[in-house]
């Protein structure tokens, strides 16, 4: 089927919508590494139920990521995120009213199953509706407005705390996610019937192609690696760094909103660049997966020099810890390359329902380690609470990388 060139129209009607979804996720998904002072502060909340219950997001996030690529294919990415979001205004709505932990994770969850198709649906939009040599340049682009949204949860939030509470941010967010959902449902065009029917094979069909992804050795070879690096950034740049700058590093509190802002940016770099850059391998014979690998393991290295290097001079491994993250979603790309094309959502949702899996556990038994040293009189947690976390996920991460080098003799014919 032809598909619409890349005007100025198609960008507005469709690209630009999703970007304001997927924007608004990631604003979520990081605002509470600025706000988490004020809830300890107003709920008394220790790290463990800081840890719980903003991973909580995660958990919902991952339980409908299967689902959610039936549902893509079967009635679309517009109506899908529109509904989806409904549930994100209505979860932050309650968040700002909260009074207690249990309510705070209802709230949180609810946000988190509000944004799980932000990502997914720009995909599969871009992908009906955008010529496919254009689908790298659509998909870095929503990437980078993600990162957008990473920053504005930074030191403009901090900013906008001297004029308002974290509740009040909330209804704000509660508001802006309802005018996201309008925005989608009434401006981007719906696919063509016959796009509609063209992808959607039989539930039985979809089920049986999904055990087959899961069975690929090529699947198993990279995924936990995968996984455990993009569930280690997840569960610290979302939460865990705000925490480790004022606690670890000593800053102030708008020395911490600060250096998050400049941390966000250079998520915000890598995201625009890595894809670009795998491409640009790519043409001299370095397979995506091979970046992605590679620039995984330079993660790594950064995560050992954030447990014991100097923390006065953290701020620029921070930022070099959230560009090279970034390479771990070029696997996306890589492991589609590995899969026929019907099978790309599918293989997607696949990898990040076990992703924010991840990043639910990791960014919960962080705050269950930490927990394990008792918090100063100001509410400060212990840095030796940080440095036994971390070490555990470099561990874990560790034990990836010799699973990724010893499976090479299982499956010889199965690159990466």
């Amino acid at each position: 089927m032809n598909r619409a060139p890349l005007t100025v129209i198609m960008l507005m009607r469709v690209f630009l919508p999703f970007a304001l979804g997927y924007y608004l996720s990631y604003f979520y998904r990081t605002v509470n590494a600025v706000i988490a002072p004020d809830l300890i502060r107003d709920l008394d909340i220790n790290a463990n139920s800081l840890g719980l219950l903003t991973g909580t997001y995660f958990i919902t996030f991952a339980a409908f990521q299967l689902p959610l690529g039936i549902l893509l294919d079967r009635v679309g990415p517009r109506k899908t995120e529109a509904v989806l979001l409904i549930f994100a205004a209505a979860g932050a709505l309650v968040f700002s009213f909260a009074e207690s932990v249990g309510v705070l994770i209802i709230g949180r969850g609810l946000i988190g199953f509000g944004v799980s198709a932000c990502l997914m649906a720009s995909f599969k939009a871009f992908a009906d509706w955008f010529p496919k040599e254009k689908l790298a340049l659509t998909n870095g682009l929503v990437l980078a407005a993600g990162g957008m949204g990473a920053i504005t949860a930074t030191a403009p939030v901090e900013t906008a705390l001297q004029f308002t509470d974290w509740r009040g941010v909330f209804m704000v967010l509660a508001g802006a996610s309802l005018v996201a959902a309008a925005v989608i449902y009434f401006v981007v065009p719906e696919r063509p019937e016959a796009m509609k029917k063209a992808s959607a094979p039989s539930i039985e069909t979809e089920i049986r192609e999904l055990g087959q992804i899961f069975k690929s050795p090529i699947f198993i070879r990279l995924i936990p690696f995968c996984v455990l690096s993009q569930s280690t950034s997840l569960s610290i740049l979302t939460l865990w760094v705000g925490p480790w700058l004022r606690d670890v590093g000593g800053l102030e509190r708008d020395e911490v909103a600060n250096s998050l802002l400049f941390i966000a940016f250079a998520l915000m770099a890598g995201f625009m660049t890595t894809g670009f850059i795998a491409e640009r391998f790519s043409r001299i014979g370095i397979k995506t997966l091979t970046f992605s690998t590679g620039g995984m393991i330079f993660f790594a290295v950064f995560q050992i020099i954030i447990v014991f290097g100097d923390p006065s001079f953290a701020l620029p491994i921070w930022m070099l810890f959230a560009f090279t993250s970034t390479t771990g979603a070029v696997a996306y790309a890589g492991l589609s390359q590995n899969f026929d094309s019907s099978l790309i959502g599918r293989v997607n949702t696949a990898l990040n329902l076990m992703i924010f899996i991840g990043a639910f556990s990791f960014q919960w038994g962080i705050g269950a380690i930490i927990n394990l040293w008792p918090a100063a009189a100001d509410g400060r947690f212990a840095p030796d609470g940080y440095q036994t976390a971390f070490v555990a996920l470099l561990i874990l991460q560790g034990l990836a990388i010799v699973w990724l080098w010893a499976s090479k003799f299982i499956w010889p014919d199965y690159k990466i």
